[in-house]
């Protein structure tokens, strides 16, 4: 079965054509066979419709990027630490609907991170993720190391100094700074017109998006909606660590907002929207630490009383050993 989004090869110009529509690739199919040839620093897999480039430094990545521009493409840009999933790859398909030609990156930025556990942790499937961007037909691969991201001298920050420091950003210090010094280098790197990201990082997508209008960035970031688990937990890569047994307790976080959603449509206040919440997550003793803010959607400014127009909840709990912690977050819009 064809798979929707990707690029079409025309049988008789043999030129790419843009799709229509896009849908979310949850396999790899035996019949896109994958190949890797050595081309200097940049290897070549095999996709739908021609090749993915594999780049590993900034110089390759450009030349790619500029081939494309020559050519007259716009390019859809995709940020991701890797582990990917249906979720990464409904961003990838919102960007092959969307341009001529995408480009994803896997760094796992160690920036970002508090615990160097965390970190030391977090998944690495490199090869599992080649093999499906290349059958999503994925036209460039970014894979830069820690040394090509950060140099040695490297010292220079990016941060939003309001909206990186509030809600989860205290939960987290130091996170969004992180983000934002990274997504600001690989939107230098990459130039370009998209850049994609998940919903559900909700305040993740609010402050890429006003670092991009604060800094004249001359790109669209877009927003895509929360990729779910058939039970209703958000597809996350830090999902692989939960034990069966803290996977099954998970899904209490999407079934938390579910109930926020349930009494806000009801009529609660904010204080009778979070208690829904926090009711539901008690039940669940795996789940601990459970932070709540709801908030005005894009401003991220709190609220006061009976909530109107659109909300966004932004929720996270820790999952797993006291010594082996995996937060998890999930969020939901409502508009009233």
């Amino acid at each position: 079965m064809p798979q929707i989004g990707a690029a079409q090869l025309n049988q008789t110009t043999h030129k790419r054509t843009k799709p229509t529509g896009y849908d979310v690739p949850l396999a790899i199919f035996p019949d896109r066979p994958t190949c890797r040839i050595a081309a200097g620093r940049i290897n070549l897999h095999q996709t739908l419709g021609g090749t993915m480039q594999i780049c590993r430094t900034i110089s390759d990545l450009r030349q790619a990027v500029r081939l494309k521009r020559s050519a007259g493409e716009t390019v859809g840009f995709v940020p991701t630490m890797g582990a990917l999933h249906a979720g990464h790859m409904s961003l990838v398909a919102a960007a092959k609907s969307a341009n001529d030609a995408v480009v994803v990156s896997i760094f796992v930025n160690p920036t970002q991170f508090g615990a160097s556990a965390d970190l030391d942790n977090y998944p690495r499937t490199e090869e599992a993720d080649q093999a499906l961007l290349t059958s999503a037909g994925v036209d460039i691969l970014f894979l830069p190391s820690v040394d090509v991201m950060y140099p040695a001298g490297a010292e220079t920050i990016v941060e939003t100094t309001k909206l990186a420091n509030m809600l989860h950003g205290q939960v987290r210090p130091g996170h969004y700074r992180g983000v934002c010094t990274v997504v600001t280098k690989l939107f230098n790197i990459v130039q370009p017109d998209n850049a994609y990201f998940g919903e559900k990082d909700y305040q993740q997508l609010q402050v890429i998006r006003r670092m991009a209008i604060d800094l004249d960035m001359p790109l669209s970031v877009h927003g895509v909606p929360t990729v779910r688990e058939d039970d209703g937990l958000a597809m996350s890569s830090r999902n692989m660590r939960l034990t069966p047994q803290d996977r099954a307790a998970a899904v209490v976080l999407s079934q938390s907002l579910a109930a926020a959603d349930a009494a806000a449509l009801a009529g609660h206040d904010v204080a009778g929207i979070e208690t829904a919440i926090r009711d539901t997550v008690a039940r669940e003793p795996r789940a601990r630490d459970l932070v709540v803010d709801i908030v005005q959607a894009l401003t991220l400014a709190p609220i006061d009383g009976k909530p109107n127009g659109t909300i966004g909840i932004m929720i996270s709990a820790i999952f797993g050993p006291e010594d082996d912690p995996i937060m998890l977050i999930d969020q939901r819009e409502i508009t009233l």
